[in-house]
């Protein structure tokens, strides 16, 4: 569905209630229609949480010297993802910090291992790396990345996202989502949801360069203030004021959502812990009732959740996988879904993104 600039926009400031249910009923049926009604699981395993880089909301920056550091060993990563398989996931998404401390070399080796042992599909979210690295591990067997691009505003996205030491402040990371494209990944990105400084506008921007990008895999969030980072004390505006600050609210997040599968109808869309983390009861069934396809169970070992503190999230407490896949599964059947089976796979048809 092809929506310009100035009708997210209008989306985005809608305040009546039916015209909101409207879209998310759409929205529904375009996810039913173009990607079915499973639910795939892909499990998270937060390789590293050691960063290099000092965005200004994440609370992994280098800078927090009150964080404990990790780095997941090779046994304990495939450890996880035999977890993974054996519990029905599909996917593994390994994610960590820029942390260059993760060789090239280290983590195809954990590719190639996963791929042959577990037969599933791998994807990578391990920030900004060289053409060279992303080369070997797509080779590896690497099947995704993810790159969120968090804002289109280039002025809003300096701020938030200063330049590593030596390096120019652009957004190297649209342009880094184009070549990993090239290289045959599946690509992944996208945006929090009420950043200090995010207008409607650039917000609108942000989902139609979704459309632009024809993202495989779209992840929306609200954002989440950290106490330890320099945008955890800015206050963001509760009500959507037209042109201005973005609420940072359940609400909202949910219209993006929605935005993002009509727009991207093929794309898969997850269900956020983020999200959830605003609303535990009732948030991921209806991220998945207004477009969301995807689940991503958190795999990494109990000891080191804790410690992957990008923000503040109260699923971290969750200490056991005791009926964890089994709750969860109960909650996808009772929205009248099914788990799928297998990893999920972008299934290509008719529909194309307008140029």
């Amino acid at each position: 569905m092809l929506l310009p600039v100035p009708a997210i926009v209008q989306w985005l400031r809608e305040t009546d209630e039916t015209r909101i249910q409207e879209l998310y009923d759409a929205a529904d049926r375009v996810r039913r229609e173009h990607v079915g009604d499973a639910v795939y699981f892909r499990a998270l395993i937060q390789v590293s949480n050691i960063c290099f880089r000092q965005c200004s909301y994440c609370g992994m920056r280098a800078s927090n010297q009150s964080l404990q550091r990790y780095r997941l060993t090779r046994q304990e990563i495939l450890e996880c993802a035999a977890l993974a398989a054996a519990q029905g996931c599909g996917t593994v998404i390994m994610r960590a910090g820029e942390d260059f401390g993760i060789e090239s070399e280290w983590m195809a080796d954990i590719i190639r291992t996963i791929k042959r042992d577990m037969a599933i599909a791998v994807t990578l979210s391990l920030g900004e790396r060289s053409d060279q690295e992303l080369e070997r591990w797509r080779q590896a067997g690497a099947d995704r990345y993810i790159l969120r691009f968090e804002t289109s505003d280039p002025e809003l996205y300096a701020r938030i996202h200063p330049p590593a030491p030596g390096q120019s402040p652009t957004h190297h990371r649209i342009e880094q989502l184009v070549r990993l494209r090239d290289m045959g990944y599946e690509i992944g990105s996208g945006v929090m949801v009420g950043i200090p400084g995010q207008s409607l506008r650039s917000l609108a921007r942000d989902i139609e360069l979704f459309r632009e990008f024809n993202l495989d895999m779209i992840t929306v969030g609200p954002y989440l203030p950290h106490p330890l980072t320099p945008l955890g004390s800015v206050e963001t505006d509760p009500v959507s004021i037209p042109d201005n600050q973005v609420p940072n609210s359940e609400a909202m997040t949910y219209r993006v959502i929605a935005l993002a599968r009509m727009i991207c109808p093929e794309a898969a869309i997850p269900s956020t812990t983020a999200l959830s983390t605003l609303n535990v009861a009732r948030g991921r069934e209806l991220e998945l009732q207004r477009g969301a396809n995807v689940i991503i169970p958190n795999l990494t070992p109990a000891r080191y959740r804790r410690y992957y503190d990008n923000y503040p999230d109260i699923a971290r407490i969750q200490a056991s996988f005791e009926h964890y896949f089994d709750d969860l599964k109960k909650r996808v059947e009772a929205i009248d879904r099914t788990v799928g089976k297998g990893p999920g796979n972008r299934k290509r048809g008719s529909w194309a993104p307008k140029e």
